[in-house]
């Protein structure tokens, strides 16, 4: 049996260093609730977090600054589905292994959580920490088959815009003019005041009524063009969130496209709309941050996988996290508290009948729904002249998404710091869609072998970006590919994904759990946590540990300052419109802006 804490803690805010052991069984966790970090004679109150992704580390991170003795169970690498991670075998020369990712980091305005977590972590000559390592790209895309791409500058304070040509400004112009023209006005004018009636709807008709909605069916795209299925409809969620637009929740999509329309303005927006990080995500982020814990005092146990959170019915509380060791043998953890921290698709499992019959959310939490959006990353001998920023390549069956990295990390020399010095770029790639047939070989991406899915996406890759009579993609420059670990089994009956994505179905608002649960010493964290933004982002991930903190600060009754937690931007000028619409809503009338 092992405590959640040992050897010797540092620990901020004026809090005391501990040497030594804490006794096995010496507070029992009931007693523990009653206790502040500075309360006891030197003893700390110890917390098990079970996960090591965003969630885990940011509650490590918050509960260690507050004084807490702090151990993080972690059955794989520290940083989950956020981390970057080596190609085996790729390094050559006294060069780092090509870098590779589950799938490429996103890290808007919109999030303000994430950023100030960031800010706290020190980073060698960076005044705000890791967040200074944030790159802004110049444009995204629409990448489309068979015609121009719509690109889109995304200008912020400061930005130069790279030289342009009068190529690119004729394709550019082209890109828009086709799609302004392919897309009828009435349709976009109709899209237009389905958007107004969802900024202007009390917060009463979102949970209910909205949230009942499936998106395809709110903008009615089965009447419409294929260009507003594609863009308007599919392209906003299929490609960036991996959920079916005749599926997914209007509240939760129409909650994203507001945000994003305000950071567009300017408004309450914590930076750029689009930034990505300026190094590997290890480097710019995940490691510096394992770093910054463990001189907090942190704790780490790697390969160490949670199979069962025992509960004791009699004294209500959980007893034990029973834990597989590296070595396979199975442990019972002791803490006072304990935050699970995995993703919901694992942390569910380990959530016996007893346990979920003293909280009942956590049933809840088996009706949410989770789909597969893995990364790919193509390795290239030459620079390919796509585009400086994100493109969504909204007619590629597989649903991709990709972004060039090497441009966006001005601190590397790729050839020169990464593989065997032939790689001068990597292409990475987000596959959305694992259930459709390709182009290729008229197969699911699941029905597909390894080598296949990347040949697949490559074709498709190819047919957005080569298709308007310039070879951008090459063969020839092809050096290598690598496909996510944590697919396994493809082009077998059962194929597995262990990393997958929650996604959000009509209802799913209604099934998500609140970080505190019924069980005086047991939290909920990840980003499958009822949070404001309502989507299973690392800024969700962030902000449900925020509050998994701010309930054990509350049961302990600590002293410490709470942790913010701050939310989406809500304009003041719309509140009058929802405030009436609140009362429409209670007499059972429409949005007043609602046409039907």
């Amino acid at each position: 049996m092992e405590r959640a804490s040992s050897s010797r803690r540092t620990f901020v805010a004026g809090a005391a260093a501990v040497t030594g052991g804490v006794a096995l069984g010496a507070v029992p966790a009931a007693q523990a609730q009653a206790r502040t970090p500075a309360a006891g004679a030197g003893t700390p109150v110890s917390v098990a977090v079970l996960g090591g992704g965003v969630a885990g580390l940011t509650a490590a991170h918050e509960l260690a600054e507050r004084g807490f003795a702090v151990t993080v169970y972690e059955r794989r690498a520290l940083g989950g589905k956020a981390r970057s991670m080596d190609v085996p075998g790729s390094a050559r020369g006294g060069r780092r292994p090509l870098p590779a990712e589950h799938g490429f980091r996103f890290i808007p305005g919109i999030y303000h959580n994430l950023p100030d977590t960031m800010r706290r972590i020190p980073f060698p000559g960076n005044p705000n920490g890791v967040w200074d390592n944030l790159v802004a790209p110049a444009e995204m895309a629409f990448a489309r088959t068979g015609r121009e791409d719509l690109r889109i500058p995304l200008p912020w304070p400061g930005h130069r815009p790279a030289e342009l040509t009068l190529d690119e400004i004729r394709r550019a112009l082209t890109g828009l003019m086709e799609t302004a023209r392919s897309i009828p006005l009435h349709e976009a004018a109709y899209f237009v005041n389905r958007f107004l009636v969802f900024l202007t709807s009390c917060d009463e008709r979102r949970d209910d009524t909205w949230e009942r909605t499936p998106w395809w069916d709110f903008l009615r795209a089965e009447r419409m063009s294929y260009d507003y299925q594609r863009i308007l409809a599919v392209g906003l969620t299929r490609n960036i969130v991996a959920t079916k637009a005749e599926e997914a929740s209007t509240r939760t999509v129409a909650t994203l496209l507001e945000a994003f329309a305000f950071n567009a303005l300017g408004r309450g927006a914590d930076g750029p709309l689009d930034r990505i990080l300026g190094l590997p995500t290890n480097e710019a982020w995940i490691d510096p941050w394992v770093t910054h814990l463990a001189s907090l005092g942190v704790e780490f146990r790697v390969g160490w996988t949670v199979r069962e959170m025992a509960y004791d019915s009699g004294a209500g509380l959980i007893s034990a996290a029973v834990v597989e060791d590296p070595q396979g043998a199975r442990r019972s953890v002791t803490a006072d508290h304990y935050v699970s921290a995995m993703p919901v698709e694992h942390a569910r499992r380990t959530w016996g009948a007893a346990l979920r019959a003293a909280d009942p959310q956590l049933a809840r939490c088996d009706r949410l729904e989770t789909d597969w959006m893995t990364g790919i990353q193509f390795y290239l001998t030459e620079r390919a002249p796509l585009l400086a920023g994100h493109a969504n390549l909204i007619d590629s069956p597989w649903s991709l998404t990709s972004i060039q990295q090497a441009g966006h990390w001005p601190s590397r020399d790729f050839p020169a710091d990464y593989g065997d010095g032939a790689v001068v770029d990597c292409l990475s790639v987000d596959i959305s869609e694992w259930d459709r047939p390709g182009v290729l070989y008229g197969r699911t991406a699941k029905q597909c072998t390894r080598a296949e899915v990347a040949r697949e996406v490559w074709a498709q890759l190819k047919a957005a970006f080569n298709d308007t009579g310039r070879a951008v993609l090459k063969d020839s420059a092809l050096h290598s590919w690598f496909l996510d670990p944590g697919v396994d089994g493809l082009g077998t009956p059962n194929p597995t994904n262990d990393d997958q994505l929650l996604v959000h179905p009509v209802g799913t608002f209604h099934n998500r759990p609140q970080a505190a649960t019924r069980i005086p010493n047991f939290y909920l964290a990840g980003d499958y946590v009822a949070v404001d933004i309502d989507l299973a982002t690392m800024e969700g991930a962030n902000a449900s540990a925020r509050q998994a903190v701010n309930a054990l600060l509350d049961r302990t009754r600590s002293s410490a300052a709470r942790c913010t937690v701050t939310p989406l931007f809500r304009a003041p000028e719309l509140e009058g419109l929802k405030r009436h619409d609140r009362l429409r809503y209670a007499l059972g009338l429409r949005n007043a802006l609602d046409v039907g």
